[in-house]
């Protein structure tokens, strides 16, 4: 008689789960998912520049992560391009990120590490969508205008509906896509707004100039258009920055802030 143990229906399952986390259980791939957050294409070389690792290296990893199903490729002649295969994966990435902010932020390592850190921690984006603190600035304004409800998880009310309405965004209800779902921000703990509705808006503002990407990377800071057009349909105005105390003689210049420095929250500083 065969007393070899049964396998148990869930076995297949703790497998595929083992997979995937083996999948980002190397600093390597977990730097390029982090990467492709920002929702567009990469190539291998540009992954393997940003990662400080060889071509090769690179290569070996992608594939990987290809075949492991977070990345999708495509190949526009000779060139490989790899980007994250959808916002689920992304939403993975994104979440399995915020959990290891736990403690205290590790201090950065150099001036430019500080402004990047700055820089995305004030706005970006998270895949398709609006993150850091203007993405949680705009979740919050539309809440508090009845667009927008948390109270039983992320909803759209009708004024919200007719609010991106007026806007011109058109919302697509059809696909497998949640409409409006909160994705848990990394750098300030609480959720903001993702799914489609969140991707149609970071293209609207994108697109007509309200925001305007920083460098290569996901930041993203707010035009003067688009403090104009925030202020006026969601109330999201400038926070003034405090004056700068000067000697009585001395000439009045622009006050400067430190990239890493303290300052509160303004879209003018995005």
């Amino acid at each position: 008689m065969d007393r070899s143990p049964r396998p148990r229906p869930h076995d297949s399952t703790a497998g595929r789960l083992a997979a995937l986390a083996a999948l980002l259980a190397d600093e390597t791939r977990a730097s390029f998912c982090l990467a492709l957050l920002d929702g567009r294409a990469w190539t291998a070389g540009e992954l393997a520049r940003y990662a400080g690792v060889a071509p090769s290296t690179a290569s070996e990893h992608l594939g990987r992560l290809v075949a492991g199903g977070l990345l999708a490729e495509e190949r526009q002649g000779r060139h490989r391009y790899v980007r994250l295969v959808d916002e689920r994966a992304a939403h993975l990435v994104e979440e399995l990120a915020s959990r290891t902010m736990s403690g205290e932020p590790e201090p950065p390592r150099s001036l430019r590490a500080a402004s990047v850190s700055s820089a995305l921690a004030r706005g970006r984006t998270c895949y398709d969508h609006l993150a850091g603190r203007l993405g949680i600035r705009i979740t919050e304004a539309m809440t508090v205008r009845g667009l927008l409800r948390q109270d039983t998880g992320f909803a759209l009310t009708e004024a919200g509906l007719e609010w991106f309405d007026a806007l011109g965004i058109s919302l697509d209800r059809s696909g497998r896509r949640p409409l409006v779902r909160g994705c848990l921000d990394w750098t300030e703990r609480r959720p903001h707004l993702a799914g489609a509705a969140g991707a149609a808006l970071c293209a609207h503002v994108l697109g007509v100039g309200w925001c305007e990407r920083v460098g290569s990377g996901r930041a993203v800071r707010v035009t003067s258009t688009g403090l104009e057009a925030l202020s006026e349909t969601l109330g999201v105005a400038p926070r003034p920055s405090p004056p700068t105390a000067r000697p009585p003689d001395a000439p009045a210049r622009s006050p400067r802030r430190l990239p890493d420095g303290p300052a509160p929250y303004s879209p003018s500083g995005v």
